[in-house]
């Protein structure tokens, strides 16, 4: 089935290296997909859960020394160390070659080699990539079948072109010492050895999406970036897009599902979720952004989600899911992890597959279990999701988990000034990530684990798309939820509420509210802000949004000090904002 002479020769050179007994083809049908499901619960690599109350829905143990992402073992390979940049680890690419096809010599014997043909977007869509990733896992291609547009179409949408990302993942023997995650730009290659977690080994996600996607939208004048997209409906029908970018634990899921308060409800307010993690954005033949989601799936963190905190991320995990390192629960054959619920089961296996007794107080899930679970099955996925021609973009919104520094929203005053807003970017330490809290983090736009390349050089392609979009440019906007009172209290109430200030910003970019200027940007008028329905007083409101200038001039050191890695490379428009920054806080 494969005709692409580049594909069929990089192929043969793959199994001559890692020498497999069987080569399978992934043509996307259900019928495949079945009987790969069948020999994988065979083999014990995968658990068949209840048909009845978890249709279609598999259950996954990793090896204990392999359950996350692993940022020291990953690597940008480019031609000098510069063009990786200071924020990425970098190996010269022939040394790497070198070491990862020593590891992957004879990897696949005794094994089968799966070759998934994938498409990054819609198959066929002006915005999509085409890759293909070999694997020794079906674990790995069950994922990938939810996770992106698997199959024989996108060979066929491939054609003869040499357009495409190559993925090679080899298991061996999973050890974590021999374990690398290498991305060579240049090549549109992947390479990852002695890994069977997702984050590690399901190419398409952050290695393709992001890593290689950021340095081709670089060279071809589009964005990847690590945003949600969310489309917010108001009574009228009229849908506008955001697009928003928030380091882990900022409540990025949250809010792409967001359910409107009660009273926003029953005015015909809904909001669309079209993407959970990743935005591809290019400029329209309107001169617009417009945006689409990638990924065809959401691989979400477990522990945390629930009824409450995420009605629309639970549901999606209803059929068709596989979970990941979470509890089994024995007595009906289905899963649990902690924050799911109050009832823990009582006679269970914890995510080691060992015995489990949830009153000895340990816990039964691993703290960073996962659910795939096919985008299709969330009650809020955007009509517009699988269009293919992507959303225009109003606007795109930063946000972070700051005590004091950050009110609770603010507009930049431009796109440059926005572009150096995304660039400070920064999130404190919670107690549970380190044991020391309130650390704060620098993570530019949420891409610094993410980004392909020299960090200064995607500041400046920031900075060149904004000239190209000229007034047609989406407002840029930065929110903080979590900031807290002198208790030690959350001021905001946050969740669906968080539609309130997204109602705001949208009124901002439609010209419709006037706004307050301060030394980082424009916020809200206290008037402009609906508090109806919630326990927050216009003079807490006040102090939401109050910007506290010895805050400030703090953050201005933090600011500098990490300026200082990217040297004479810092592009000089963004030094202007530092400066145009500490002379508005004096």
């Amino acid at each position: 089935m494969i005709k692409n002479a580049s594909v069929l020769a990089w192929v043969e050179e793959m199994k001559k290296l890692t020498n497999p007994d069987h080569v399978v083809l992934i043509d996307g049908s259900e019928a495949q997909l079945d009987e790969l499901r069948a020999q994988a619960v065979k083999t014990g690599e995968m658990i068949k859960l209840n048909e009845e109350k978890l249709p279609g829905c598999y259950l996954h143990r990793t090896a204990v020394n392999d359950v996350a992402r692993v940022e020291d073992r990953t690597f940008i390979c480019t031609d000098t160390k510069e063009n990786a940049g200071p924020t990425n680890n970098w190996m010269d690419p022939n040394e790497a070659y070198k070491m990862l096809y020593d590891i992957a010599k004879g990897a696949y014997a005794g094994r089968t080699m799966y070759i998934i043909p994938y498409s990054m977007g819609p198959v066929g869509s002006e915005f999509s990539k085409i890759g293909i990733e070999l694997t020794d896992s079906i674990y790995v291609v069950l994922n990938m079948a939810i996770m992106t547009r698997v199959g024989a179409a996108v060979l066929e949408a491939l054609g003869d072109s040499t357009d495409w990302v190559k993925g090679l993942h080899c298991k061996c023997d999973i050890d974590a010492e021999k374990r690398y995650i290498c991305h060579f730009p240049q090549d549109n290659t992947i390479i990852s050895v002695n890994s069977g977690y997702g984050g590690n080994v399901l190419l398409g996600k952050k290695c393709f999406a992001l890593r290689i996607a950021s340095f081709l939208g670089k060279n071809e004048g589009w964005m990847a970036e690590h945003m949600l997209i969310l489309g917010l409906e108001k009574p009228n029908g009229e849908i506008k897009y955001i697009a928003a970018a928030f380091p882990s634990a900022c409540g990025k899921t949250n809010l792409a599902m967001l359910i409107p308060p009660e009273k926003y409800r029953n005015m015909g307010y809904k909001v669309w979720c079209v993407g959970d993690d990743i935005a591809w954005m290019r400029i329209g033949e309107d001169g617009r952004l417009w945006a689409v989601n990638p990924e065809n799936g959401f691989f979400g963190v477990a522990p945390g989600t629930n009824e409450k905190s995420n009605p629309n991320a639970l549901a999606s995990t209803k059929s068709g899911t596989i979970f990941t390192n979470v509890v089994h629960n024995l007595d009906d054959n289905t899963v649990w992890w902690e924050g799911l619920d109050k009832n823990p089961p009582k006679n269970a296996l914890n995510w080691k597959g060992e015995p489990w007794d949830a009153s000895k107080g340990e816990k039964g899930a691993h703290p960073n279990s996962r659910f795939t679970a096919p985008a299709k099955n969330c009650p809020c996925i955007s009509p517009e999701f699988d269009s293919g021609k992507g959303v225009p973009i109003s606007a795109i919104v930063f946000g972070g988990r700051r005590a004091k520094a950050a009110p609770l929203v603010y507009e930049s005053r431009n796109w440059q000034n926005g572009v150096f807003v995304g660039s400070i970017m920064a999130s404190e330490t919670t107690a549970a990530a380190t044991g020391a809290v309130g650390v704060v983090r620098n993570d530019p736009m949420a891409m610094k684990p993410f980004c392909g390349y020299n960090m200064a050089d995607y500041f400046a392609h920031w900075l060149e798309m904004g000239k190209k979009l000229g007034d047609k440019a989406p407002k840029i906007f930065n929110v903080n939820w979590f900031r807290l009172d002198d208790e030690g209290n959350f001021m905001w109430p946050g969740f669906g509420d968080n539609m309130r200030v997204l109602n705001w910003i949208l009124d901002r970019c439609e010209g419709k509210v006037d706004a307050v200027e301060t030394p980082i940007g424009y916020v809200p008028k206290t008037d402009d802000i609906d508090l109806d329905g919630i326990d927050v007083t216009k003079e807490t409101l006040a102090e939401l949004l109050d910007v506290d200038k010895d805050v400030w001039n703090k953050e201005v050191e933090n600011i500098a000090k990490f300026y200082e890695q990217f040297g004479d490379k810092l592009p000089a428009e963004i030094k202007a904002e530092f400066e145009g920054l500490k002379s508005r806080l004096q």
